[in-house]
């Protein structure tokens, strides 16, 4: 069987996956149109989930399986696919390990105003008034009670924070005090402290959020998005901060990336800008890989226990 790669691991990736699996072809390219001439005979794609097109899709003729080594799918051509009935997987659950601790270090900059102290290192001011607070106690609200959610919940507990949970379902989930949904979940802004999404982008999440959403919480509340850039339009992001109807933003994500050198997000006191680095990790590629070879294996074995399996009605 031929394996098609469109993009390039490291050697010791390449090597250990050809080791594992000797009676199949891998081929390694770095960009997709590199691999125009293979795609016909390739049984398997492995993507990270943002070049593949309607005419790709077409053009593997003998595809059977995609394995996405990322937990994005909003690029993926899935009209294709689900027409083709070809099987997706991805890398669900990869991501949950940094971003749950790129969120609690957020929370423990903002709490114990890191950001003022250096400032004031930098300064040689000697203060000792900042508007420290705690997380103990204080009340999270996570939008995305999934895989990195139930983690940065988990983490949260240890500091005995109060943690209310948003899913489709409502059902209850490890590690949350409370569930609720996107219907409901509004009741809760009032009392949150941080608000947190680690939602997709779907059509139910794009533009979720309002300023109507951001009037209801509180003025001291912190809101953190290191989900998707789309949740909230950048003109209400910016209205939010003018009118400061929060206390602070901490925005990895956007609906354009890389964020414009002139965007007025970078020099707005209400907003801090990190460059979408929530899930960046030098154990990401291992841990993608690890998920493929148990899929090619069940694969292999013509079995039906694939770990993230992707549902292309939903495309998710």
């Amino acid at each position: 069987m031929k394996i098609i790669f469109t993009f390039q691991p490291k050697e010791e990736f390449v090597s250990d996956l050809k080791n594992s699996f000797h009676e199949v072809e891998f081929l390694f390219y770095k960009k997709i149109k590199e691999a125009d001439n293979e795609l016909p005979e390739a049984e398997v794609i492995v993507t990270m989930g943002e070049d593949l097109t309607d005419y790709h899709i077409e053009k593997s003729t003998k595809c059977k399986w995609i394995m996405v080594t990322s937990a994005g799918l909003e690029k993926m051509p899935f009209k294709a696919i689900k027409k083709r009935g070809i099987l997706v997987t991805n890398a669900r659950g990869i991501h949950r390990i940094p971003m749950a601790e790129f969120t609690i270090g957020l929370m423990l900059q903002h709490a114990k105003q890191l950001q003022a102290v250096w400032k004031q290192e930098e300064d040689s001011v000697w203060s000792r008034r900042l508007p420290t607070s705690e997380l103990h106690e204080a009340s999270l609200l996570i939008l995305g009670a999934g895989a990195i959610g139930g983690e940065i919940a988990r983490l949260a507990k240890a500091f005995h924070m109060k943690v209310t949970g948003v899913n489709s379902s409502g059902s209850p989930v490890e590690h949350f005090d409370s569930i609720c949904t996107l219907k409901t979940f509004q009741k809760e802004l009032a009392n949150a402290d941080y608000i947190l999404s680690v939602l997709p982008s779907t059509e139910k999440t794009k533009h979720l959020l309002q300023v109507e959403h951001f009037e209801q919480m509180k003025d001291t509340a912190v809101f953190i998005n290191i989900g998707r850039g789309d949740l909230v339009e950048e003109s209400v992001l910016l209205e939010v901060s003018d009118k400061k109807l929060i206390q602070h933003m901490y925005l990895d994500v956007f609906e354009k990336e890389p964020l414009p050198e002139d965007h007025p997000f970078w020099k707005n006191e209400g907003i801090t800008v990190t460059p979408h680095l929530s899930s960046i990790t030098k154990k990401y590629m291992p841990r993608a890989l690890e998920i493929f070879k148990k899929n090619l294996t069940t694969y292999r074995k013509n079995s039906e226990n694939y770990i993230n399996v992707i549902d292309a009605e939903r495309g998710y």
